[in-house]
């Protein structure tokens, strides 16, 4: 992993005699935060040893702009309740966002309102595909069952774009997310902190427990849950891939099943179709370009 960091700008002769940059600096814009390589690695031998109390007090005093992402997964219900339980000396409040693929299950849906009773102190941003407000909206905007027809695009438009537009109208900095190793697929070998190649930070304070550990913790102080955990699910998503769970199998076999994936693109590197949209951005940008140049040859007509 290369040494990741927000934006570092020129610092002054004062404070590059110092050593330090001073957060009462008059440049427009400081660090953040800065990790280099190292200090990673340190940081996550160490928070490794800490239960997730312990990881997110660290991280109420240590990240700037930190909110957390959840779909209301029983991972992510015990790191608010947790939240919502600490002391936070910063008084600095962690705010929530939820990315409404507009295909959420109607128990998903009822859940929000019921966690929204039960903590009407934290700030809920929900999100949805651009230009959509329900799902026959989002049928007319890119077809019937775009999941089955492009999955890609699917996961793009319902999930990561609406993330990505989240994160910068938010100006968020940090996010916690509900992973766990024990999830198995590309999260068996999760960090506590990780970053992300764009500089946005994650924080995976529940990536040493097991499925038991978290519904133990829903069971003991009453947290409202999805009820469809009752019938069989243990990871919930669309309803439209999402299926109960065999005794015995992968806490996430009910996803995509039958596909071979396991993420939806929010916690991939940098999806094949955010790529493919890149690339068309870019040759766009050179078409306006190229007509801009062709126009000013040509001058006024005569």
């Amino acid at each position: 992993m290369s040494d990741s960091h927000f934006d570092i700008p020129m610092q002054s002769p004062r404070e590059v005699e110092s050593g330090y940059a001073s957060g009462c600096s008059s440049e427009a814009s400081l660090p953040d935060i800065f990790f280099s390589k190292t200090h990673l690695k340190f940081i996550n031998a160490q928070l490794q040893k800490l239960d997730p109390e312990d990881i997110l007090r660290w991280c109420l005093i240590t990240l700037p702009s930190l909110f957390q992402t959840t779909a209301f997964g029983l991972s992510g219900l015990v790191t608010l309740d947790i939240l919502s339980k600490l002391p936070n000396p910063t008084k600095t409040p962690v705010d929530l966002i939820f990315l409404d693929t507009l295909h959420h299950f109607p128990e998903t849906l009822a859940l929000v309102d019921r966690i929204r009773s039960r903590y009407p102190n934290f700030n809920l941003h929900v999100y949805k595909p651009a230009g959509c407000d329900n799902d026959q909206d989002f049928a007319k905007k890119h077809g019937d069952r775009l999941w089955e027809t492009n999955d890609d695009l699917y996961d793009f438009v319902a999930k990561v774009e609406p993330a990505q537009r989240a994160y910068a109208e938010l100006q968020v900095k940090a996010v916690l997310t509900g992973r766990r190793r024990s999830q198995g697929g590309k999260r068996g070998d999760l960090d506590i902190i990780e970053i992300a190649d764009d500089g946005l930070i994650k924080v995976n304070p529940l990536a040493n427990w097991s499925f038991a550990d978290v519904k133990d913790y829903i069971e003991k102080h009453s947290v409202p849950y999805n009820e469809l955990l009752d019938r069989g699910y243990k990871s919930v998503g669309d309803w439209h891939s999402t299926q109960p769970v065999a005794d015995g199998e992968n806490e996430r076999a009910g996803r995509w099943k039958g596909r071979e994936k396991s993420e939806c693109g929010i916690h991939n590197k940098k999806s094949r179709y955010a790529q493919f949209l890149a690339e068309q951005e870019r040759k766009r940008q050179e078409e306006a370009l190229s007509r801009a140049l062709e126009s000013a040859h040509v001058g006024p007509s005569a």
